[in-house]
């Protein structure tokens, strides 16, 4: 049980906790941004094409952070590089809280989204790979609940900090220094993949490693079966073999899972919750007080689908959520571009939405994409998928304001502009239910190895 105290136990969650902290930072630094917009935009005299480029300038970083932490987590292991990854953060949050133009916001928010996307490569690789198969989908889920914490505590800085002066936005920046500091020393504490060192080339200390963290299995066993899914040649060979037989046929669905995972627009809501409230009428205050419930909704159902990925599987999580959050997408649209509901009802539909997705894609995906591809091509695989992810959260991110925008001219009405974005995801996510239903693999209670056997088969 995921309860146990065994000390064993204890040391795997001590590590897979601290590697959770990089999903935390994710979470913070990714909706931190959506309290200071009216104040950023205010103090640096933004347009609607300024402002997405001042979102989305962390979502160029975390392109290019995922797509290029795989090789040196390959080479250099992944504890040494989520190290360098908490000094971005530091340097990031620090850099935001202190710009004075919008180019140096852009440059820190550039870094932070370095650190970004590169953490949501390695932290939940780190996990899958010191997890045993009953409960890796658990405790790589609790990435996604420390993503999700993140999220819920910007949201409520963002909140408590909005009467702290004309300054309070670099408040709200600064305060993401504080748990940056908390993972950079706690991952002096851990110790390093084991698949990872057998990719190194020490396998007495993998064995070492797999002996603290589970001392209640055969060792041997483990360690051999990792070594033989292993081969060197493959670990060293160029990216684009990946786009070659066997792995293109994984990697294809990979990409397809994690273009589908932004196309729900659930970033949107990260990045402009208080904006898309404003725009239904509410007031400033209160569009940043109901971002509260979105991140406590958030936080709460991503429990839920902890608790049900291991049993339910991966495959059915994904289709029913696809199902509920593409009928929420679609009453949003409803509501602000036609009225068919009254305002006050689209919080409700949000709120729906964030636990549809909560619940089921948020606590899926990154479990999925972290145990779905071979060992040789684990790293890089998930470096693809995760730049994927990243590249369409880049693209929605800067065209929300500049679409919406241009929709609210079209129609005279701002709110109808914004739901018509939201027409859009509502179509994405269902048909995500279709390609989820025709490729997906179900990998709960499967061994990596074991995976990976049916993988290169599939």
């Amino acid at each position: 049980m995921i309860t146990t105290t065994k000390p064993g136990n204890r040391y795997m969650y001590l590590c897979s906790f601290t590697a959770a902290l990089g999903g935390l930072l994710f979470g913070f630094d990714t909706a931190v941004i959506s309290g200071t917009i009216p104040f950023i935009t205010e103090y640096f005299h933004l347009s609607d094409s300024m402002l997405g480029w001042a979102v989305s300038s962390a979502m160029i970083g975390c392109i290019i952070g995922s797509m290029t932490v795989g090789r040196p987590g390959d080479k250099f292991g992944r504890k040494l590089m989520l190290k360098i990854l908490a000094l971005f953060f530091i340097l990031s949050s620090a850099g935001s809280a202190l710009s004075t133009s919008l180019s140096m916001l852009v440059i820190y928010r550039f870094i932070g989204g370095l650190a970004i996307g590169g953490s949501s490569v390695l932290a939940p690789l780190y996990i899958s790979e010191i997890s045993p198969a009953k409960i890796r989908g658990r405790l790589v889920g609790i990435n996604q609940l420390a993503i999700v914490t993140g999220i819920l505590c910007a949201f409520f800085s963002n909140y408590i900090l909005i009467d702290t002066g004309a300054n309070n936005w670099r408040w709200m920046f600064m305060a993401g220094t504080v748990p940056a500091i908390a993972f950079f020393v706690l991952l002096f504490f851990i110790s390093s993949s084991p698949r990872w060192l057998v990719i190194a080339g020490k396998p007495e200390h993998a064995r070492n490693v797999i002996r603290r963290i589970n001392p209640y299995e055969n060792v041997d066993v483990m360690l051999n079966e990792i070594e033989n899914s292993i081969k060197k040649d493959v670990v060293k060979m160029n990216i684009s073999a990946l786009f070659r037989k066997p792995y293109l046929h994984i990697v294809l669905i990979g990409i397809g899972v994690m273009m589908f995972a932004a196309l729900t627009g659930v970033n949107t809501l990260m990045y402009y919750a208080p904006t898309i409230f404003q725009a239904a009428g509410f007031s400033n205050d209160a569009a940043l007080f109901q971002t509260i419930f979105l991140g406590t909704t958030n936080l709460v159902f991503t429990i839920i689908g902890m608790l049900l990925i291991d049993k339910i599987g991966r495959k059915v999580l994904l289709m029913s959520g696809a199902i509920g959050m593409a009928l929420f997408l679609a009453l949003i649209f409803l509501t602000l571009s036609y009225s068919f509901f009254n305002d006050s009802y689209l919080l409700i539909w949000i709120l729906g939405y964030q636990a549809f997705f909560a619940g089921t894609m948020g606590v899926v995906v990154w479990v999925l994409v972290s145990e779905m591809f071979p060992n040789n091509i684990r790293a890089r695989a998930l470096s693809i998928g995760s730049f994927t992810n990243w590249v369409f959260n880049a693209l929605i991110s800067y065209l929300f304001p500049v679409i919406s925008g241009y929709m609210g001219k079209i129609t005279g009405e701002k709110q109808a502009g914004v739901g018509y974005v939201f027409a859009f995801y509502s179509l994405a996510t269902l048909i995500s239910f279709f390609f989820y239903r025709k490729y997906l693999l179900e990998t709960k209670e499967k061994s990596l190895e074991d995976l990976e056997k049916i993988v290169l088969k599939y």
